[in-house]
């Protein structure tokens, strides 16, 4: 009986007010991920360029409208011209971004692994990567000539710095409780990089990845404006001759869309490989 006398005073304590609330827990995370959520920016600032256009806020001389752009996409891909200079960026910047990424890796293990490579390799990494990359295409014309080498080359050196960076911190900041372990464990070498070394370091090398991929797009806009026949950076500067800012444009948008593309198949790949990890994103 005195259970019950409780339990409806309690009750009509609670109806009342009379209790002290409970103190719900306080969510610090930024909460589910939102579906498509990266395509909600630049949606956002397309509509906003339409829109400018539609009410004549915008010179259609200096920025064409959304619509004038992608009709004259349509008439540079109808003319053959487009797909070709599509094609040839892309083939530069695999090239130069396959030849980095070996380059960027193979040097993080060998200076990360080794207390002699890191004598070797790093102070020359940081070096180079204190000296402007762009700033070396006068003497790589000088070396390789002014064709396609050079511009491969400089890619290559543009992707492989952040790569090597970020993957060596990852390697160095590895707990040495766990190279104890591993020495306590008697795992080989080989045993001791494919257990513990690559999974300590691919968190680091794919942050150096996306920085790496953005950074090839980023070099190929300026080296394909250098005695080149083909390629959008090629196409940019002919319209900027002849004033075509529509042109300009869509090569703009193209280099935005590639980049945002492989930044994207670069996460995705990122999530799956890491998905034991419990991060903010996730």
């Amino acid at each position: 009986m005195s259970a019950v006398t409780t339990t409806t005073t309690a009750l009509a304590a609670t109806a009342a007010g009379e209790l002290p609330q409970i103190r719900r827990r306080r969510r610090l995370s930024p909460g589910r991920p939102l579906p498509a959520a990266r395509l909600i920016g630049p949606l956002v600032v397309l509509a906003l360029w339409s829109a400018a256009s539609a009410a004549g806020t915008l010179d259609p001389g200096a920025v064409p409208a959304p619509w004038t752009v992608l009709r004259t996409a349509g008439h540079l891909w109808t003319g053959g011209t487009l797909a070709t200079d599509v094609l040839t960026s892309l083939q530069r910047a695999a090239y130069g971004f396959a030849i980095g990424l070996t380059a960027g890796v193979l040097l993080a293990l060998a200076s990360g692994l080794s207390r002699a490579g890191g004598a070797l390799i790093d102070g020359t990494v940081q070096l180079n990567r204190a000296i402007p990359t762009l700033g070396l295409i006068p003497l790589f014309i000088l070396w390789l000539g002014i064709g396609e080498t050079f511009k491969i080359a400089i890619i290559a050196i543009v992707v492989y710095i952040p790569i090597y960076l970020n993957t060596h911190s990852a390697l160095s900041g590895i707990d040495s409780r766990y190279v104890e372990l591993a020495e306590v464990q008697g795992l080989s070498r080989f045993a001791f990089i494919r257990q513990v070394v690559i999974p300590g370091a691919l968190p680091g090398f794919f942050v150096g990845l996306r920085l790496g991929v953005t950074g090839s797009w980023l070099g190929l806009v300026v080296l394909e404006q250098i005695n080149a026949t083909s390629g959008l950076g090629y196409m940019m500067f002919q319209a900027q001759n002849y004033g075509q800012s529509d042109v300009i444009l869509v090569g703009l948008l193209i280099y935005g869309v590639f980049g945002l593309v492989s930044d994207s198949v670069v996460r995705l790949v990122e999530r799956r490989v890491l998905s034991w990890r419990r991060t903010l994103s996730s």
